[in-house]
């Protein structure tokens, strides 16, 4: 009976921490993709919607492009 109040307790923070880290993950995978394919880059586009990283890839590809585009300008 103690592992299962144990266990009710683990899920209860458990689940609310995923879901938060699947919509922070999802947010930032839909603005990755967005870009990636304005900007006609298909390896970019690819590996944001195979890896799931919790949102670290789509961020990286974000800002290096965004520095990449800034030197375009310059």
């Amino acid at each position: 009976m103690e592992n299962l109040q144990q266990l009710t307790s683990t899920l209860s923070w458990l689940i609310p921490v995923i879901a938060i880290l699947a919509l922070w993950d999802t947010a930032w995978k839909a603005v990755g993709m967005w870009k990636s394919a304005r900007n006609n880059e298909l390896a970019w586009f690819i590996c944001i919607a195979i890896f799931n990283t919790i949102g670290i890839l789509p961020i990286l590809y974000i800002f290096l492009s965004k520095r990449k585009s800034a030197e375009k300008q310059d």
